[in-house]
C-alpha cells in the first residue's frame, strides 16, 4: 500500500471548492510503484511556478531522503533565492543538473548504485531551454532529449523522477510519444485548446468550456484520471523557499 509519504496533493478539487466550500485534496502516487514523472504546463501568469515550487516543497517533506536537483533555464527572479545552492544550475548550467541525475540513472541500472531513495530532477523552462540548445548545438540538443527520454522510459524501477516545466510542450522539444511517459499532467490557468489537444487530448469535450484563473486547472494522472484543481495559496511562502532551499545545498 501506499503510505502518506509517497502522497502529493496537487491541490483541492475545484468544484468541491467552488460548489460546496469543502477542500477536497487531488493526490497523487509519488512511489516507485507509479509514474511519477510530471509535466507541468502554463503559459505566463499561470501560477506555474508557484505550483512547481509548492509541489516540491511538498516531495522534500514527503521523502526528506531524497536527492533533489534543480536546473532554472531563465535563471530569472522568480528562483533567485537558490543562487549558490550545490543542486541548483542555471541558463548555461543546467545540463550539468541533467548529467548528475542521469548517472545516478545508469549507475543504479548497472548495479553500481545500490540505493534507492528518490532522485528528483526539476527543470524549469525546458522547452525554451531545448529551442535554445537546437539553434545553438543540434547534436547536444539531441543527446539532451535522449537523456531524459531514458530518465522517463527508466526511472520508475530506479526511483528517479523528472519534473519538466514548459508554457507549451511543442513536440519539436518531445520525440515521439516521450508526452506519454509522464503519470502526473498538469496544466494551469487560461484555456488554451492546443496545449490540451497535446497532453489530455481523449479528455477535451470534460475540458472545454472551463474557466480556470490563475492556480487553477486541470490534472491528468496516469493518463485516465481527470481532476480539475485549485492549488491553494502557501501560507508561509519563506518557510517553503527554506525546504527548497535547504534540500537544494546538499553536498
Amino acid at each position: 500500500m501506499t503510505s502518506y509519504k509517497d502522497t502529493l496533493t496537487l491541490g483541492y478539487d475545484m468544484d468541491a471548492w467552488y460548489g460546496y466550500g469543502v477542500k477536497t485534496p487531488v493526490t497523487a502516487d509519488i512511489s516507485p510503484i507509479k509514474n511519477n514523472h510530471i509535466l507541468c504546463c502554463g503559459i505566463s501568469e499561470s501560477g506555474k511556478s508557484y505550483a512547481e515550487q509548492s509541489y516540491l516543497a511538498k516531495m522534500i517533506l514527503a521523502q526528506p531522503s531524497g536527492e533533489y536537483w534543480f536546473a532554472d533555464y531563465k535563471g530569472d527572479d522568480t528562483f533567485d533565492y537558490l543562487r549558490g545552492c550545490p543542486r541548483y544550475r542555471s541558463f548555461k548550467t543546467t545540463l550539468e543538473a541533467l548529467d548528475a541525475v542521469y548517472n545516478r540513472l545508469y549507475a543504479r541500472m548497472s548495479g553500481e548504485d545500490k540505493s534507492r531513495n528518490p532522485v528528483t530532477l526539476i527543470w524549469d523552462e525546458y522547452m525554451a531551454n531545448i529551442l535554445a540548445l537546437i539553434n545553438e548545438d543540434k547534436k547536444l540538443a539531441t543527446a539532451t532529449m535522449n537523456k531524459v527520454s531514458e530518465i522517463l522510459l527508466m526511472g520508475r524501477s530506479m526511483n528517479v523522477r523528472f519534473i519538466c516545466s514548459v508554457q507549451r510542450p511543442d513536440a519539436l522539444a518531445f520525440p515521439v510519444g516521450s508526452r506519454l511517459n509522464y503519470g502526473i499532467v498538469v496544466v494551469l490557468g487560461a484555456y488554451i485548446r492546443s496545449v490540451y489537444d497535446m497532453v489530455m487530448p481523449d479528455h477535451i469535450e470534460h475540458i472545454e468550456g472551463r474557466v480556470f484563473e490563475r492556480g487553477e486547472g486541470a490534472v491528468l494522472l496516469q493518463g485516465t484520471r481527470l481532476h480539475f484543481v485549485k492549488v491553494p495559496v502557501v501560507r508561509n511562502y519563506e518557510r517553503m523557499q527554506n525546504l527548497i532551499k535547504q534540500a537544494l545545498s546538499q553536498p
